[in-house]
């Protein structure tokens, strides 16, 4: 199908199928930091990386899809693939040529919708209170949701019209605080359990973007 394809691009759901503390006692102990919600620069950053990554793709650099994958999510495609990541490329190499021999091509992937950002990657820290040295849970990266239309051309054999589709989706975007170099997770075929494997402070009763399909015409 036309998604799986799509999807094996940016190592989503193909791949994917292999697929807060309360404050403790002073002197040493760790105390947990409020969340909040990242300032509106480091958000646009995240949505200004994750349009790029859908230009190269749309203009056919599917090999960023590795090169800009969370370091996390790889590790944990790689272990669960037999031949690691090489076998990982060698299906997406494999996925982007059945694309072309189908007839399928990525019109654009855009970001659209409202981001939403998360403090994970707990940390330690120590400051002073009251003469004493207190240990302070903070939170070193940030994680943001990007929501995203990718656009797809289908030529079907002997219908001289295209058939375009629209995939509502999205992104999830890490980058260590302060340094906006941002790795991506490809929403397709992730669950919220997955992702708190990966980062257990975001809330248990998170609820993740939507994912659905739809046709479109070429001009919408």
């Amino acid at each position: 199908m036309i998604v799986l394809a799509l999807a094996s691009l940016l190592c989503g759901e193909v791949m994917a199928q292999k697929a807060g503390a309360a404050p403790a006692p002073r002197g040493g102990a760790a105390s947990m930091v409020p969340l909040v919600v990242a300032p509106p620069d480091v958000v646009a950053a995240a949505v200004a990386a994750v349009e790029k990554l859908g230009g190269e793709v749309s203009r056919g650099n599917y090999a960023v899809a590795i090169e800009r994958m969370n370091p996390l999510w790889k590790d944990r495609l790689a272990k669960q693939t037999p031949g690691g990541m090489a076998e990982i490329k060698k299906q997406i190499e494999g996925a982007a040529l059945r694309m072309t021999q189908e007839g399928v091509s990525i019109i654009s992937s855009v970001p659209l919708g409202t981001p939403r950002s998360f403090e994970v990657g707990p940390g330690k820290k120590v400051e002073k209170a009251n003469g004493e040295e207190v240990e302070i849970l903070i939170y070193t990266k940030w994680l943001v949701f990007v929501p995203t239309l990718t656009k797809y051309r289908y030529i079907l054999k002997g219908d001289p019209k295209p058939m375009v589709i629209e995939k509502v989706g999205y992104q999830v975007a890490v980058s260590d605080k302060g340094k906006n170099d941002w790795t991506f997770i490809d929403g397709s075929g992730l669950t919220l359990n997955t992702l708190r494997r990966l980062y257990v402070t975001l809330p248990k009763d998170l609820d993740l973007p939507p994912i659905e399909e739809r046709k479109a015409s070429e001009n919408r």
